[in-house]
């Protein structure tokens, strides 16, 4: 079984550095930007304990308190909270600890980075309970950490996310223009931006979050590379006993759909790099692989996985669906996404093969 979050395209930065403490630091062991009070750095290695037990919600709770017990100074404790509470998609501590960042915030770097903050948890607090309100709070927090002329690029990006959600689809599209123009290194949110600046529609939509892998047979794999196929995302271990016995339908699938437009990517939560070769060696697992890792991995949280097998059903236009491969319904489900995508690629064919209107003339 497995849990879908509310799923936001979103790119966060944490603090770029920690404020240096003086020599005298009366909390033994305390690190730059942990906390100095003695009885702060207690309730710090509490939620530390709480973070390594991944029980998140008590750390939050305890890095937040660790920051109040310092003064409001402990950089580190908001770092740790902010991250934690997007994780488990507490928006509203993030939001907390992110406006405590700004009123440390020293540099223009770091107002901006904290203004992004602000902005990205407003931005999830209203996609994950559809207000309004939420996005136009976090426009002008966008803007500010534009304003601060740090070349926060990012922002240009969740500006353009809110502004669509709010149906001002014109000037979404020029901060999707401005984020573009700006992104020399083509990251991972690239395409997604191509995407959402020719169809801003998909902005509004469920949108799965966007990931670039390289697979276990060297091939680079982009999602939104995949836009007008429908995609299959597997999550399981060698270690997981429903896992295996899904396998068998898994591919089954795989081999079904093979000369369709459908993609089967299996991620694995394997610690063990050498096993997991081993494994899928011997049970022919010839679709695509990859190794995540752990729950902590970064495609696993960034799907909000937190039990396995967990199978993501993703539509030709990047949105995602919420199945479990154990559905009987599901090969039926698949075959109408399926057809779906393959109608839109015919379409698509016949588009680009019919003359201009300048070759009709």
């Amino acid at each position: 079984m497995h849990r879908i979050v509310s799923v936001s395209v979103l790119v966060f930065f944490v603090a770029a550095g920690a404020a240096a403490f003086a020599a005298d630091n009366p909390a033994a062991g305390a690190k730059p930007g942990e906390p100095t009070n003695p009885k702060a750095h207690k309730t710090w290695e509490s939620a530390i304990q709480w973070e390594s037990h991944r029980d998140y919600a008590s750390a939050v709770s305890d890095f937040l308190k660790a920051n109040r017990q310092d003064g409001g100074q402990c950089t580190e404790c908001l770092r740790h909270a902010y991250l934690l509470a997007i994780r488990i998609g507490d928006d509203k501590d993030a939001e907390e600890a992110a406006r405590d960042m700004l009123a440390l915030a020293g540099t223009p770097a770091a107002k901006a980075r904290a203004h992004y903050l602000i902005a990205t948890a407003l931005q999830r607090q209203g996609i994950r309970n559809k207000k309004e309100k939420c996005f136009t709070d976090s426009c002008p927090e966008f803007q500010a950490a534009l304003d601060q002329g740090t070349e926060f690029n990012d922002a240009h990006f969740g500006l353009g996310l809110s502004l669509a959600k709010l149906h001002q689809d014109e000037e979404a599209k020029k901060q999707f223009a401005a984020y573009l123009g700006a992104d020399k290194d083509e990251s991972v949110m690239h395409l997604r931006a191509e995407r959402y600046l020719e169809n801003p529609d998909l902005a509004r939509a469920r949108m799965a979050p966007p990931f670039s892998i390289i697979t276990l047979d060297g091939q680079q794999v982009s999602l939104d590379a995949l836009a007008g196929k429908v995609v299959l995302i597997d999550f399981w271990a060698t270690w997981c006993g429903p896992c295996r016995e899904a396998l068998p339908h898994i591919r089954n699938i795989a081999q079904k759909f093979s000369e369709q437009p459908l993609v089967v990517i299996s991620i694995s939560l394997d610690k063990d790099q050498a096993k997991w070769k081993d494994f899928v060696a011997k049970n022919g697992m010839t679709w695509l692989q990859y190794r995540d890792g752990s729950f902590d991995g970064s495609i696993a949280r960034s799907f909000g996985v937190q039990a396995i097998p967990a199978t993501f059903t993703i539509d030709a236009d990047g949105v995602l669906q919420d199945q479990h491969v154990g559905d009987a319904d599901i090969e039926r489900k698949l075959k109408k996404l399926v057809a779906q995508a393959a109608e839109f690629q015919k379409h698509k064919s016949l588009e680009a093969a019919a003359p201009s209107p300048a070759q009709s003339n």
